[in-house]
């Protein structure tokens, strides 16, 4: 199962620490972490991941490997800049959002475009009318984001 975690390179610090957190829940279950390989709640999930022994993969923006957060195992460079934000998200089953700024917003509106599940940590809400039609799904701590994405992940494999 691959996640992708998604968020800002320049975090508050309950920001990455609530991603470090995730990091480490997605790899106690068995998860890999797939982001966009910076700084902030990229190298924070990353860090994470790799404190409990998991897979990080960094999908980067440049051309320069030497790029990625020290954390991360499997550095991809793409070249294409933001463009990159549409693999991060469409290397997943499920997107957890920390935070973010309007990178984290195009993850976000791509991951939901393909019908790839969204769950919110502290991040954008989206709705026409009413926060009753928000199609992110929200988690109230790390624990219960990485339950919300693995059960949503599994559903989705259930159907490709």
């Amino acid at each position: 199962m691959i996640v992708a975690v998604i968020g800002d390179s320049s975090c508050s610090g309950e920001e990455a620490e609530l991603a470090e957190s995730v990091g480490a829940e997605l790899a106690a279950r068995g998860a890999t972490v797939v982001c966009g390989g910076l700084g902030g709640v990229m190298e924070a999930v990353c860090r994470g991941a790799r404190s409990k022994g998991g897979l990080t993969i960094g999908i980067l923006p440049g051309d320069d490997s030497s790029m990625a957060n020290q954390f991360v195992d499997i550095p991809i460079v793409t070249g294409v800049g933001y463009a990159r934000n549409m693999a991060v998200v469409k290397s997943a089953q499920a997107v957890i959002a920390v935070g973010g700024n309007y990178g984290t917003l195009s993850e976000i509106a791509y991951a939901l475009k393909n019908g790839i599940p969204v769950i919110g940590l502290n991040t954008w809400s989206l709705s026409r009318d009413t926060q009753k039609d928000d199609p992110i799904i929200r988690g109230r701590s790390a624990v219960e984001a990485v339950e919300k994405a693995v059960s949503s992940a599994k559903g989705k494999a259930g159907q490709d």
